[in-house]
């Protein structure tokens, strides 16, 4: 389908971007819990009760409210702060260093130290630092600091992944998710700190998916051994899993498109071939494989090797990525494709997944596009949805939080 509007760089489209973004923060806005940190929040934007403080939902809506505080939100910054506070206090494990995934009300904190939450507690602080909240650098070099001693395998450019809670034993599981929102981390301490040794690190953790990608058809293998070796069929007796899903996940083809393009962005990327290029595979391979490939708008989460969908579920983040990667490629490119993916999708989300009676997005549609929540019930946090939001209204360079206080606010 072709349009002549081309929204991804339409400043009315902005205009509407910008209105939804903040209507997105009036729906969050109870998330901030009076004990510290964010709550997982329902379907009509109320705490879940008896849900545990988590270190995912509290550094993602740290960042949300961060962004938001830049924007010059109203309420915003004091939400960012409470969010903030349950990574300075109950999340934080003063014994044997780093964070928790989650605390309970009793204060019992759950086993482990991930390498995806503490990647999401350096972007919280990344963007709590470019907006000026207090305590916010301390814990950007403590958790910097952190990483890189506990989660940073120099010799083999990547990150290991899952610790026990005292730090004593490391999990043989290495996982490609955790990388990811690890390059997105990076280059944001990179954007507001200026040290593009992040960027360097994240340059390598690219290359690795990049070849490894090209080698399975553009399908990434998420799951791997201690030597990196792949683990093809990982996980496949929980084919739904929210964070480590059998086969090639859709989402995170497209995810990875926009953030190899804002690593060739970078002042170390120099919009490299090897970067952009693989940008596009990753984005055709992801649209070929997941876009309404079952005769129902919307992507599938998941495929197996051969790119048959496994899983049909149709998860928002996927479908925010997927708009968010088609702005980047349009911003790259100027294609016009790229544009009318960009509307076709936004035309989905608001006909499926925006919630146009209580707010926020759906998170969890079935096969028939008809809200669910085996998998993500009600609607956790804003971190997806917000940033569709901003990335057409940004450069790819720097990173969020840094592009909206350099450009929007």
């Amino acid at each position: 389908m072709i349009y002549m509007s081309v929204w991804p760089t339409s400043q009315v489209h902005h205009r509407w971007l910008d209105q939804h973004s903040r209507d997105l923060l009036a729906f969050g806005r109870r998330t901030a819990d009076p004990g510290g940190g964010a709550r997982w929040l329902d379907a009509r934007g109320l705490p879940v009760p008896g849900r545990p403080a988590s270190a995912l939902i509290s550094s993602r809506m740290t960042h949300v409210y961060g962004i938001g505080a830049l924007l010059g939100v109203p309420g915003a910054g004091p939400v960012a702060a409470q969010s903030m506070a349950g990574l300075t206090g109950r999340l934080r494990d003063t014994v044997h260093g780093g964070w928790f995934s989650s605390v309970t009300d009793d204060g019992t904190p759950e086993p482990g130290k991930s390498c995806y939450d503490h990647a999401f507690v350096i972007l919280a602080a990344s963007t709590a630092t470019q907006a000026g909240l207090p305590g916010a650098a301390e814990l950007l070099a403590d958790a910097c600091a952190l990483f890189l001693e506990r989660f940073w395998d120099d010799r083999a450019g990547m990150c290991v992944d899952t610790w026990d809670s005292s730090f004593s034993t490391l999990d043989e599981y290495r996982g490609i998710n955790a990388n990811m929102h690890t390059v997105e981390a990076m280059l944001s301490v990179a954007s507001v700190t200026g040290d593009q040794a992040w960027t360097e690190r994240a340059l390598r953790i690219c290359r690795f998916v990049v070849t490894t990608a090209s080698a399975h058809n553009w399908r990434i293998p998420e799951h791997y051994d201690s030597a990196w070796t792949p683990i093809p069929e990982f996980n496949a007796d929980k084919p739904d899993h929210p964070f480590k899903p059998y086969g090639a996940t859709i989402g995170h083809g497209l995810e990875w498109s926009r953030l190899l393009l804002h690593a060739a962005a970078s002042p170390l990327g120099g919009n490299e071939e090897w970067l952009t290029t693989a940008a596009t595979e990753l984005f055709d391979r992801a649209v070929t494989d997941g876009w309404a490939v079952d005769g129902n708008p919307g992507f599938v989460y998941t495929t197996d090797w051969s790119g048959r969908p496994v899983v049909r579920d149709r998860m928002h983040w996927v479908a925010a990525e997927g708009i968010n990667a088609a702005a980047a490629l349009h911003a790259l490119t100027g294609r016009q494709v790229y544009a009318d993916h960009y509307r076709e999708w936004w035309d989905y989300a608001a006909e499926f997944l925006i919630d146009h009676e209580h707010g926020s997005w759906f998170h969890q549609l079935d096969a028939a596009n008809v809200p669910t929540d085996t998998v993500w019930p009600g609607k956790a946090d804003l971190y997806h949805a917000f940033q569709t939001t901003l990335g057409p209204r940004l450069p790819l360079w720097p990173m969020l939080a840094t592009a909206v206080d350099q450009h929007l606010a």
